[in-house]
């Protein structure tokens, strides 16, 4: 037991050297600074703990971290809540094998989940993910805007492999870098939520060894969950497709996020969905 040293220090680190010092009104010193971002003494200060106990903390040294302290120092380094929640996952005293083990079972939605996911199909393509980014379920008209999901052998029914794998992926997101950064960041936010989770930790392994790409960006340390945005596909039948999405956490499957793609009404995009809805048995 203990806490994920592996992430504890490059996080933090990361995260201060994000930091512009003059932004937050601290002076350079008689000389000027050999790195990037705030010193280990400046974040103390500004989070009112010792220099001693902020190096332990950053080291993974620090046993039994409090709220507070943890709350202070994401003051300090201007957290979102989503980095937030991910420093604080990091540093409770949890099992972290740190090894790519062969996960269990594959998750399943429910058939009521299903059902849901169908009644959609005339409008709206839906679909739910689960841990690490794997695609558990969706309709029809999901498999219509980008990726066929029917015909993916089940293993490669994962948003992470298919950005970063597919050889199809770039030609569908024109935005395809903003869109590796966004499934990047929320592998970030899957890793610290789950750590003794077998698949997310195969999908990170498996994509750090796979993807130059994608072992660059996992090096940014970002953490922000994908729960709402737009995204821009380029449909092969229909051209380009502006969505929104929205993902929502199943409350009665708190593993399974339902993420559902809408357009506008009256613009182009909800025209060209209505096609690719008329066509949905082409594939």
């Amino acid at each position: 037991m203990g806490h994920a040293e592996d992430e504890v220090t490059p996080f933090l680190k990361a995260r201060r050297a994000a930091l512009d010092p003059v932004r937050l009104g601290l002076p350079d010193g008689p000389a000027k600074r050999r790195v990037r971002g705030l010193r280990r003494e400046e974040v103390a200060q500004l989070a009112g703990i010792s220099v001693d106990y902020y190096t332990r903390i950053e080291q993974g040294r620090a046993q039994a971290i409090s709220d507070a302290v943890l709350d202070a120092i994401a003051r300090a380094l201007r957290l979102t809540r989503n980095e937030h929640t991910y420093l604080r996952n990091i540093t409770q005293p949890r099992r972290r094998s740190g090894e790519c083990t062969p996960p269990g079972p594959r998750a399943r939605v429910r058939p009521q989940i299903q059902e849901l996911l169908d009644a959609m199909d005339e409008s709206v393509p839906a679909m739910v993910y689960g841990p690490g980014m794997d695609i558990l379920a969706w309709n029809r008209l999901a498999t219509r805007i980008s990726f066929d999901y029917d015909a993916l052998p089940e293993p490669r029914l994962n948003s992470a492999y298919l950005v970063f794998l597919h050889p199809d992926a770039k030609a569908f997101y024109p935005d395809w870098e903003a869109m590796a950064e966004e499934i990047v960041a929320g592998l970030r936010v899957d890793d610290g939520e789950y750590p003794d989770e077998p698949r997310v930790q195969q999908v990170i392994c498996e994509l750090r060894d796979g993807s130059e790409e994608f072992a660059r960006l996992w090096e940014a340390r970002e953490v922000r969950e994908r729960d709402h945005g737009t995204k821009r596909i380029r449909n092969p039948e229909v051209g380009e497709l502006v969505l929104t999405y929205e993902a929502f956490a199943l409350p009665t499957d708190p593993e399974q996020r339902l993420c559902t793609y809408t357009a506008p009404k009256g613009s182009v995009a909800e025209e060209r969905l209505r096609t690719l809805a008329l066509g949905v048995g082409a594939r």
